[in-house]
């Protein structure tokens, strides 16, 4: 049986934060052996270290401020996750970037917090996770500055079309598909796009628990999303690339622990 790293999971603060156990437990019942817990501010950040270190080499974790929370940014913000990275569970500066979509901080202060982020990373030389919504001109243009220092980066959660695919595989980016591929609604369009992302450089997640996959049959009980849930969501993207399921689970599965500079 192949094994699945889920390297995006909202496991601090989402409705699964009071079910750690059984989420981790599940998760392993269906191979999924070891997944990334996502920090999206310098307290989730630390709260999602501190877990992690309760589940060695089961939970991993990043450490950042997403463009949400670019406003809390401050002076102080670079030096706790400088510090937090420095704790082996940690492995990538994030989830940072740009969301023009919902606006939540001024687009200014959250350029400049991506930018300082990134900068980070090429500091501490770790791989960056990042997010991008309805931003593609200006993510674009601040990667391009900082692509040739960083180790390796990673766009989560890809929902792009054709011609943004192409520009973030030229900066020679990992990208994360989630079980969005799996919407008739809204994922056709990145349906149709997935056999286009090379081999290398596909990466899998939930994004727990957040888009469940619709066409899940049959449909779970539970509307939230599981890392329990990613081996269907692999099932659906090899069936699109055409290709084995076991073929595309290991490369995903390599994928992912090399991008995190972790033992295969």
């Amino acid at each position: 049986m192949p094994q699945y790293m889920d390297i995006a999971v909202n496991l601090i603060g989402s409705s699964l934060e009071k079910d750690i156990q059984r989420v981790v437990d599940d998760a392993k019942q269906h191979d999924v052996t070891s997944m990334v817990v996502i920090g999206s501010h310098l307290e989730e950040s630390q709260h999602a270290m501190t877990l992690c270190q309760q589940f060695p080499e089961q939970l991993f974790s990043t450490a950042g401020v997403h463009p949400h929370h670019a406003s809390e940014w401050n002076l102080d913000s670079v030096n706790a996750i400088r510090q937090l990275a420095t704790t082996p569970c940690v492995v990538a500066i994030g989830e940072c970037g740009l969301d023009y979509n919902r606006d939540f901080s001024p687009r200014d202060i959250q350029r400049q917090v991506f930018a300082d982020q990134l900068a980070l990373a090429v500091e501490l030389n770790m791989p960056v996770l990042m997010h991008e919504r309805d931003a593609h001109a200006d993510f674009l243009a601040i990667l391009k500055e900082y692509r040739p220092q960083l180790s390796a980066a990673l766009l989560h959660c890809f929902t792009g079309n054709k011609a943004s695919l192409e520009a973030y595989i030229e900066q020679d980016l990992y990208l994360g598909v989630t079980g969005w591929v799996c919407d008739e609604r809204r994922g056709q369009e990145l349906a149709s796009i997935v056999p286009l992302i090379p081999n290398e450089r596909i990466l899998i997640e939930t994004d727990s628990p957040y888009l469940i996959p619709r066409s899940m049959r049959p449909k779970p009980k539970s509307s939230k999303n599981e890392p329990k849930y990613l081996p269907y969501i692999a099932q659906y993207i090899a069936d699109l690339k055409q290709q084995p399921l076991e073929l595309f689970a290991g490369q995903t599965y390599f994928n992912s622990r090399t991008f995190f500079g972790l033992d295969n």
